[in-house]
């Protein structure tokens, strides 16, 4: 009996260990025992790219941003076109310019806009890997003629945006990332015009730069807001009810205190026939359309003759494209 009770709690210690190990990783051990662990979330370290994990925060290669050499001993991979280029609105950076497969692209202190030149090579290009111009288009929400081309010292031909040399950023590992932003405080997301992402902060309303249009106003998610002729801001109508609202979305109410570039007296807020509460712009009930997908898209201007973007004046935009 003596013999099997001590097998039993021998049993039961050893299970209890094993217990222990398998938890080891969680992050919860004691205070002051040192553990490392080595698991990485999926895809972390890989992209569709083939980067490899040459890249690293704040690290040395002259004030970079990355390690020098990296796993290919410092030979820049092969490029990749950026095809068709997109806008993708960064809750923190607004529109940030992206490749077709939503991943960022970056511009660099150290080269120069005019005239064009790349000052990253060897194993800077490593980390930050070359876009080329070859294959690359604008969406709607870039003008197409800030889009260029600087060859480089190698000869090969790279993309510039609004004359800067574009990068993407070897640690980004899936699309929306922008952990380049800001790293060796030299490089940072492109905005649409070329200039540096995040100039201003997005706000509930702001006004975009858009390229046919001019300077028309977007929500917080960066979409084209429009107004609807067969709306009337006095006496209030709402003319676009019940199966138009499947395809035209009323605009969520601002904040007066979060508006970039448009004047707050133009903001305020009107209540719908059924209760819920819309934004409205000089009066005017304002919405976003279901067929934009992305910053800068005007999918919506001049539908039907009664739809059209509007201005940071409040105004109608009724230039068509």
């Amino acid at each position: 009996m003596i013999t099997r009770r001590r097998a039993g709690l021998a049993a039961t210690a050893v299970a209890t260990l094993a217990l222990t190990a398998a938890c080891g990783s969680s992050g919860n051990q004691s205070a002051g025992t040192p553990t490392t662990d080595n698991v990485q979330p999926a895809g972390q370290g890989t992209s569709d790219y083939g980067y490899g994990s040459s890249g690293s925060g704040s690290g040395s290669a002259g004030g970079y941003g990355g390690q020098a050499g990296g796993d290919n001993g410092g030979k820049a991979p092969q490029a990749v076109s950026a095809g068709t280029l997109a806008l993708h609105q960064d809750t923190e950076l607004g529109p940030v310019v992206t490749d077709s497969k939503g991943m960022t692209l970056y511009r660099f202190d150290k080269d120069t806009a005019d005239p064009s030149k790349s000052n990253c090579s060897g194993s800077c290009a490593t980390t930050w890997p070359v876009v080329p111009s070859d294959g690359a288009s604008a969406p709607a929400g870039i003008d197409k003629s800030k889009l260029g081309s600087v060859t480089r010292a190698d000869g090969t031909k790279q993309l510039t945006i609004g004359g800067w040399p574009a990068y993407r950023y070897a640690k980004d590992t899936k699309p929306g990332d922008t952990k380049g932003q800001g790293v060796g405080g030299t490089w940072n997301a492109l905005a649409a015009d070329g200039k540096k992402a995040g100039a201003q902060k997005p706000g509930d309303v702001s006004v975009f730069d858009h390229p046919q249009l001019g300077s028309l106003l977007v929500d917080g998610q960066g979409r084209t807001l429009y107004r609807f002729n067969k709306d009337s801001a006095w006496p209030m109508k709402f003319g676009c009810n019940d199966a138009c609202l499947d395809t035209w979305k009323p605009a969520k109410p601002a904040d007066r205190s979060k508006l970039n570039g448009i004047a707050p007296k133009l903001i305020s807020t009107v209540t719908r026939p059924d209760g819920t509460r819309q934004l409205a712009v000089d009066c005017w009930p304002v919405y976003w359309f279901t067929g934009d997908k992305q910053p800068g898209d005007i999918n919506g201007q001049g539908k039907m003759g009664l739809w059209f973007a509007v201005s940071k004046e409040g105004k109608k935009i009724t230039t068509t494209p």
